[in-house]
C-alpha cells in the first residue's frame, strides 16, 4: 500500500481536530459539545489511520524498526491516543491543540525520511519489549504533563493579572488543572521508575558508551519528578513551582531519548557516510 495518500489524510484529520479545538475555545460555550464530538471523530480517525500506517513500518520481519522518525511518530501516535482516551474522563482535550499538529508533523517527516534502525530478533525479547513499552508510556504521559504545565502557566498568568478573558474562561478551574497535572506526573513517574528498573535488570549494560547519556539524563529526570512529588506532598508545592519542575524534568527526559537518538542515528551516521 502506498502510504502517501492515507498519510496525507491522517495529517488533514489531525489538523482538523486541532482547528476544531481552537474554534471551541474561541467561541462561546454554546455548541461546545457538538465540536467536542467532532474532535473525537476526526482525532480518532487520524489516530486509526496513523496506527495502520505505522504498524507494518515498525513491526518488520527482521525485527522492530525504531529509527528516529519511526520512534518520533510512534511517540506522537501514543500521546494522541492517550490524550483522546483520557479526555473521556477528564477535561484534557485542549492539549490536543499542540499534540495533534505535532503528530501530523511526525507523519510528514516519516513519509519524507523513511529509515531503518532494526532491533533484530537476536537482541529482542519480552524483557526488552517491556522496557521499551514502559519507557514509551512514561515519555508520552510526562510529555502531556509538560503541555498541561504550559497551559497551567498561561492560565495562572492571566488570573494573576486579572484578565481571565478569551479561552481562559473555557478552561477548568485552576485547582482542577493542578490536580490533573499531578495525576499525570504521578502516573508518568511510576512508569519512568519501571522503565529504569527494567533497563537495569534486562539490559546488559545501561552505562555502556552508547547508552550512558540516555541513562544519566533519564535518572536526572526521575530525580526531578521525585523531588517535585515529594515537595507537593511535604510542602504543598503548587502552580509556578510545579510548572518549573515539570518542564525541567521533561527537558531532561527529551534530551535523554531524542537527543541521544538524534546524535547516534542521524549526526554520527551522517558523519561516517
Amino acid at each position: 500500500m502506498n502510504p502517501i495518500l492515507p498519510g496525507l489524510l491522517a495529517i488533514v484529520l489531525y489538523l482538523l481536530a486541532s482547528g476544531l479545538l481552537i474554534m471551541r475555545l474561541a467561541q462561546a460555550p454554546a455548541g461546545g459539545a457538538c465540536k467536542r464530538m467532532q474532535v473525537f471523530i476526526s482525532g480518532g480517525a487520524a489516530i486509526l489511520i496513523h496506527g495502520m500506517l505505522l504498524y507494518p513500518s515498525i513491526l518488520t520481519a527482521s525485527g522492530l524498526n525504531l529509527g528516529f522518525f519511526n520512534a518520533s511518530s510512534l511517540i506522537a501516535l501514543t500521546t494522541a491516543l492517550l490524550l483522546l482516551l483520557a479526555a473521556f474522563f477528564e477535561p484534557v482535550e485542549n492539549l490536543g491543540i499542540p499534540v495533534f499538529p505535532v503528530a501530523a508533523l511526525t507523519i510528514g517527516l516519516w513519509l519524507v525520511y523513511p529509515e531503518q534502525h532494526i532491533i533484530t530478533g537476536a537482541t529482542a525479547s519480552w524483557q526488552l519489549d517491556t522496557h521499551i513499552l514502559t519507557s514509551l508510556l512514561a515519555y508520552c504521559i510526562l510529555g502531556l504533563a509538560a503541555l498541561q504545565s504550559i497551559l497551567l502557566a498561561i492560565q495562572d498568568h492571566h488570573l494573576r493579572h486579572r484578565s481571565p478573558g478569551g479561552f481562559i474562561r473555557a478552561l477548568p478551574p485552576l485547582q482542577t488543572m493542578e490536580s490533573l497535572l499531578f495525576q499525570m506526573i504521578g502516573i508518568g513517574f511510576i512508569l519512568l521508575s519501571l522503565a529504569l528498573v527494567t533497563g537495569i535488570l534486562f539490559l546488559e549494560d545501561i552505562f555502556a558508551q552508547h547508552l550512558v547519556h540516555k541513562t544519566t539524563l533519564s535518572i536526572a529526570a526521575w530525580v526531578v519528578f521525585a523531588l517535585l512529588l515529594w515537595g507537593r506532598w511535604r510542602f504543598g508545592w503548587r502552580s509556578r513551582v510545579a510548572i518549573r519542575w515539570t518542564l525541567w524534568g521533561f527537558v531532561f527526559l527529551m534530551l535523554a531519548y531524542f537527543g541521544s537518538k538524534f546524535v547516534l542515528e542521524l549526526v554520527l551516521t551522517g558523519v561516517h557516510k
